[in-house]
Formats: structure tokens, sequence, C-alpha cells
């Protein structure tokens, strides 16, 4: 017993130590990401909200807009300086990105791609030769690009890609079609996946860096969207399209792998979209519940409506904790597959919860573009669809779940 209570007490001192010592697992933001956070705010405010009802409207790129963002250095936030990015971490992104979405979702998502979806797999799996071609003009915004991945008929399953590459000689030739592109029509260059070898399957599929201009690279109509309507989104096109033996990015058959690593952090991204979404709605409802006025007093003091705006500011609240987990995870080194999802999952749905009950707080003027919820309510619906369904997180988090629990992942079919 006595040996037992030494070996008790040795592990209370050491428990007591570590109490004492700075918790990694805590987020805690420094001088930089304050300062971004408040440059983000004030050009959300100055720059994006006053003209993002407009270019909805217009489905009209933000071109000037996306020029400043780039030399704020928002194009490349994670990306090292050395590459033409701002040098900081996965945290300061995602405050970054809510502050920008805040301001216009559609700027948000065109920030989020060029960020998540297409710097990073360069910055990650490309040469240094590849880098300075590739990534450093994008991470800096003087370039733009997109990533391409889903297909006409392939949907969630990102395995069956029918777009195919061969090689042929010192060239690889592409055909095929890849849908719903985000910077499509505006991009310089996209990460393109394609089979290379059908008997593989999914290890069969390789990555590729496609520039716009490539002979045989064509884009179908722009979609008429609901939201992020500022955005472009269109089918790319392959018809013999023929890229340097060098635009392979990574090793062939690792596009699969590139693809999945690179939608784990590009929910990050998504997720604070939709935060800034949800916040935006958020605001326009309590602003507007403390002016206007019924049965004598501003419908702000009335219950039903304060029942309202605490479910919508806790549901943010608590995603904004797991996006800034997610990131702070993946800043670690740390695998950050299932909190990415939860984040995703959380942040989306509630981002959509918000922007409902702010409809509903509005009443007849949340129906209409006189106010911006219901601007809001159409660009946070995409939040649950892109990068991955709400379907789709589920099941990430289920099997992340079920590892950590039971050790691996369940057999059978």
């Amino acid at each position: 017993t006595s040996t037992m209570f030494r070996v008790g007490g040795s592990a209370l001192k050491a428990v007591r130590s570590l109490a004492k010592a700075p918790s990694r697992s805590f987020i805690t933001f420094n001088e930089s990401h304050d300062m971004l956070k408040e440059a983000c705010a004030q050009f959300a405010d100055e720059e994006l909200a006053p003209i993002a009802g407009e270019i909805d409207k217009e489905h009209r790129y933000p071109a000037e807009q996306v020029k400043k963002m780039g030399e704020m250095g928002l194009m490349g936030v994670a990306v090292s300086d050395r590459w033409g990015g701002a040098g900081m971490d996965n945290l300061a992104y995602a405050l970054a990105m809510e502050e920008i979405s805040r301001g216009c979702a559609s700027a948000g998502v065109i920030m989020s791609v060029n960020n998540s979806l297409y710097s990073w797999p360069v910055n990650q799996y490309a040469t240094d030769a590849q880098r300075e071609q590739w990534l450093k003009p994008f991470a800096s915004g003087e370039k733009l690009g997109c990533f391409a991945l889903s297909e006409p008929g392939n949907g969630s399953d990102a395995g069956a890609a029918s777009c195919t590459a061969v090689l042929d000689g010192d060239s690889w030739v592409l055909n095929g079609t890849k849908a719903w592109i985000t910077n499509g029509p505006d991009a310089d260059a996209a990460v393109v996946f394609a089979t290379t070898d059908k008997d593989l399957k999914h290890k069969g599929i390789s990555a590729f860096i496609v520039p716009k201009g490539t002979p045989g690279f064509n884009y179908g109509k722009k979609e008429d969207k609901l939201g992020i309507r500022a955005s472009s989104t269109c089918s790319l096109i392959f018809e013999d399209a023929r890229i340097p033996k060098e635009n392979l990015l990574g090793e062939q058959g690792m596009g699969f792998k590139i693809a999945m690593s690179t939608l784990d952090g590009g929910r990050i991204g998504i997720a604070a979209q939709a935060l800034g979404i949800g916040q935006a709605a958020l605001e326009t409802a309590v602003k507007y519940s403390a002016e206007r006025k019924s049965f004598g007093q501003p419908i702000g003091k009335m219950q039903v409506i304060q029942t309202k705006i605490a479910d919508m500011a806790t549901r943010l609240e608590a995603s904004r904790l797991l996006t800034w987990r997610a990131a702070a995870l993946k800043d670690a080194g740390k695998p950050y597959t299932k909190e990415a999802a939860m984040a995703k999952l959380a942040a989306s749905e509630a981002s959509t919860y918000v922007a409902h009950q702010a409809i509903q707080v509005l009443g007849g003027y949340g129906f209409v573009t006189d106010f911006p919820v219901e601007r809001h309510y159409r660009d946070a619906r995409i939040t649950e669809i892109y990068e991955g369904t709400s379907e789709i997180q589920r099941l990430v988090i289920a099997q992340g779940v079920i590892k950590e629990i039971v050790g691996s992942t369940i057999k059978g079919r």
C-alpha cells in the first residue's frame, strides 16, 4: 500500500508540475494575430461590405479587392515569405478568413481556394523549382489558383476520377472534365487530379499543375449559383491538353493522398468562412433588434428575440473554438483530420442556422435585398456542401472517433 501511495504521490507531483507549465493544448494569440485580425476587420468593413450586395447581384468578380488582399498578404497567409507568402500560421489564416468572409463571402471563398486548395498542396508537394514558378506569384497575390478534383459524375466519390493523364514522351496529355471549380475562369493555374493508372483505382490518381492558356484546356459556362455569386465557378474541360512532364505534382500515384490532405486543411478555411457569414448575419440581426420597435419597445428586449440571439451566438462561438483548435493542431504538426471535419460541420450548420434565424428576427425585411441577411442565408448554404458535404464530415468524424476508442476502423461490409 505504501508503495502505491509513493507512486501516486510522484504522479500527483508530476501533474502539479504540468499544471504550472504552459499548455500547448490552449489556443494563444500573439500581437501579430491581433494586428492581422484588426486589419482584416477594417478592410472588410471599408472595402468589402459596402460592395458585397452589388457584386452579388452582378455576379462580378471583385478583382480590385482581391488585388488589395494580395498586397495585404492574405492570398498566402501560411506560406513562408521565401515563397511569396505572409509567413504566418494557420490560426492567423482562420482569423483572417473569418473577417474577410464577414465582409463578403465571395471574397472569402476566392481567398480560401487560393490559400488552402492551391497554394498549400503546391507548397507541400512541389519541388523548389516548381515553387518558384507555381507558388511564389500565387501566394503573393500576383496570380490566382484553383483546385480541380470534382467531376460531373463522381460527387463525393473523389477516388472515381474519369479524367485521365497519359504520358507521351516528355508531356502528359489530359482528357476529361472537372466540375464546380471555384476561381476557374479567373485562375492562372489549376491543380488538377487525373487517373494515370485505372487498374490501381484511387492509388492510380496523380496531381498536375495546369496553366491557363494550355492548348486543349477550355472552360464551361459560368454557373448561375444560389450564393457566393461574385466568385466564378465553372467546369474545366481537357481535350488532349498537353503539359510538360515536370508539371506532375509530387509523385505519380500520389494524387488521392494529396487531394485528401489538401481537403483536411481546406475545411479549416471553409469553417472560418462559415463563421464570417454567420457573424455578419448575427450582427445585422442584433442591430436591427435594437432599433426596431414593436408594442412600444425595441424587439431586442423581448424574450423570444433574446432567446434567438443567445442560441445564434452560442452556436457560432462553439464552432469558432472548434475551428481555432483544428488550426492550432495543424500548426503544431499534430493529426487534425477529425477536428477539421468537426469544425467544418459545426461552423457550416451554425452559419445556416444563424442566417435563418436572422431572417426571422428581421421578418419581411429579412426576405428582401434591402438588408444583407437574405444574401448571408444564400451564401451560408454552400458551406455545407463544398469541400466535403456535411454527410461526409460525419463519416470522417465517426471513423476518427471509432479509431480512437477501438484502435481501428470497424471491419466488414
